[in-house]
This record gives structure tokens, C-alpha cells and sequence, in this order.
């Protein structure tokens, strides 16, 4: 190793009595040269790119919470159109409801004037049949009444009275007779003059 071997006081170059806080001159210009490198390079080149990555990100971070200011306003505004259309949805709803009654209960209403109509006609095409059955049933009997009747009475004269238009005359006036409530009954065997 080499050793460092400072000049002794009073030799040289008059540094020697300096005081020791003092730089010498060479390693004074030789500091402030390097420290005026330093400066330009780091003012001139490095500076400005930590300027603009500080900006850029200042410009993200600022644009960021923009961004989610943003964001948060459209999720609110959005919330508030869900809630709106929510509301108008359920309204809407509720008059869908209230006119799906309202149909339900005009079409029951159609259906039981319908019913009520279709049971009068059923009742009236009974009622229509029971007649026609009933009046058929009249001549029928009329006719099997006039027979047995008209043999009963030919049978009791001694004479016949099978004769079409005669039978058809005493049928006939023998029911309406009836009818009207004019026969008197009378019992067999009696005589002229007793009440009936």
C-alpha cells in the first residue's frame, strides 16, 4: 500500500497554513465543474422526465377519480332510471291487474248472460217439446177414449156407432163436456125424479 503523505506545514504552496476547513482551490473548481454537470444533466434530462411521469401521473390519478366520479353519477343516475322504470313497471302492473279483473268480471257477466239465454232457449224448446208431446198425447188419447168409448156405447145402445163422422161428433162434444165441468154423473138404475 501506498501512504498518503500529506506537505508539511510551511512547505509548498502556502496551503500549508490554511485553515483545514478550506477546500483547495483545484478540488473547489473540480467540485463546483462536476456539481454544474450534475446539475445540467439532472436539470436537463432527468428533471423533466421525473416532471412528466409525475404529471402523467397526476393526470391519472385526477382522471381516475374522474373517472369514478363519473362512474358513481352514471350508477346513480342509472339507479334512479331502475327505480323509475321499477315504479313505472309496477304501476303498469297494477293496471294490468285491475283490468284483467275488470275483463274477468265482464266476461263472467257475458258468460252467465250467456248461460242465462242459452238455458231459456233449452227451457223453451222443453217447454215446446213437453207441449207438442203433451198435445199429441191428447189425440192420442182423444182418439183411444172416442174408440172405447163409441164400443162402450154401442155395445150399451145395441147399435153400431162406428159410423166416422158420428163417432168424431160424440167424442168430441163427450170431452168438451168434460172439460168445461157440465157432465152430471148419474148412478145406474136410478129413477127419474131422485137427485143425483
Amino acid at each position: 500500500m501506498h501512504a498518503l503523505t500529506f506537505p508539511a506545514a510551511g512547505e509548498g504552496s502556502g496551503w500549508g497554513s490554511a485553515p483545514p476547513i478550506l477546500p483547495h482551490p483545484l478540488e473547489l473548481i473540480f467540485g463546483l465543474v462536476t456539481f454544474a454537470i450534475i446539475y445540467w444533466v439532472v436539470k436537463q434530462k432527468i428533471m423533466p422526465r421525473i416532471e412528466e411521469i409525475y404529471a402523467k401521473r397526476a393526470a391519472a390519478i385526477e382522471g381516475g377519480i374522474n373517472r369514478a366520479e363519473e362512474a358513481q353519477a352514471q350508477a346513480q343516475a342509472a339507479l334512479a332510471e331502475y327505480q323509475t322504470q321499477l315504479t313505472q313497471a309496477r304501476t303498469e302492473a297494477a293496471r294490468i291487474r285491475e283490468d284483467a279483473k275488470a275483463q274477468g268480471a265482464q266476461i263472467l257477466a257475458e258468460l252467465k248472460q250467456q248461460a242465462g239465454v242459452e238455458a231459456a232457449r233449452i227451457t223453451e224448446t222443453a217447454h215446446k217439446q213437453i207441449e207438442a208431446e203433451r198435445q199429441q198425447a191428447l189425440v192420442s188419447l182423444r182418439a183411444d177414449v172416442g174408440r172405447i168409448s163409441t164400443d162402450l156405447a154401442s155395445r150399451i145402445v145395441g147399435e153400431s156407432l162406428h159410423d166416422e163422422t158420428r163417432q168424431r161428433g160424440i167424442v168430441d162434444r163427450f170431452l168438451a163436456e168434460l172439460e168445461s165441468g157440465d157432465i152430471v154423473r148419474e148412478k145406474v138404475g136410478a129413477v127419474e125424479g131422485e137427485d143425483a
